[in-house]
C-alpha cells in the first residue's frame, strides 16, 4: 500500500501519518510525500497511490473535497495532535514587527501586536525562515526552539493542535460501515 501526504519530512502530516500507520498495523506501508494536495489527489484517482491523508484544517481541504467528489472517498477519520507548537522570535529582535505562520495557524494566538503577517506554506518553512534570518517571529514547532536555543526565544507556548484527519481512497465505504451514518 502506498499512502501519500504532505511533505516535507518532519511536518505534522508526516508525524500523524506515521502514528496512524503504526496504530493500524500498517508500518510496512510505503509513504510518499507530495508538495501539494491537488497533485496528491490526482495521483490517488490515477491509481498511483492507494490512500491520501489530509488534515481538515489545511487550507486546501474544502477544494480537494469538492474537486474530487465521487472519485476520492473518505475511508477513515480520527483526531490527532500535532507537534507541540510555539510562537518564537529570533534572539536579538526585541520587538518583532513581522510574524510568519502557516495559514491554518493564523488564529492559534493573538497576532494583532505584529505589523505584518506572512503566509508560509508549512511550519517547517517557518522554522527554516526564522533560522535563516528571513522572519523576525513565527509559529512553528516548539522543538525548533529546543534545537536552536541560542538563535531563538519563546514568546508563547501554544501546545499541540488537535485536529480531525481524513484518510481518502478510491472506493466509498460499504453500506453499514461504522464510519457512515
Amino acid at each position: 500500500m502506498i499512502v501519500a501526504t504532505l511533505g516535507p519530512e518532519g511536518n505534522n502530516h508526516v508525524l500523524v501519518l506515521r502514528r496512524y500507520l503504526d496504530a493500524r498495523g500498517l508500518a510496512d506501508a510505503q509513504v510518499r510525500l507530495f508538495d501539494d494536495f491537488p497533485a496528491m489527489f490526482a495521483a490517488l484517482v490515477a491509481g498511483k497511490v492507494d490512500r491520501v491523508l489530509q488534515c481538515t484544517a489545511h487550507f486546501s481541504h474544502a477544494d480537494c473535497v469538492g474537486r474530487y467528489m465521487h472519485r476520492a472517498f473518505p475511508v477513515d477519520a480520527f483526531v490527532a495532535g500535532s507537534h507541540p507548537l510555539a510562537l518564537l522570535a529570533r534572539r536579538g529582535v526585541a520587538e518583532p514587527r513581522q510574524v510568519a505562520r502557516q495559514p491554518a495557524t493564523r488564529y492559534y494566538t493573538d497576532l494583532s501586536g505584529f505589523a505584518e503577517e506572512l503566509d508560509v506554506p508549512t511550519t517547517v518553512a517557518v522554522a527554516q525562515g526564522l533560522l535563516a534570518g528571513r522572519f523576525e517571529a513565527g509559529i512553528c514547532t516548539r522543538r525548533t526552539l529546543e534545537e536552536h536555543p541560542d538563535a531563538l526565544r519563546l514568546i508563547e507556548d501554544l501546545g499541540p493542535a488537535l485536529d480531525v484527519w481524513v484518510l481518502y481512497g478510491r472506493q466509498p465505504l460499504p453500506d453499514g460501515s461504522p464510519l457512515s451514518l
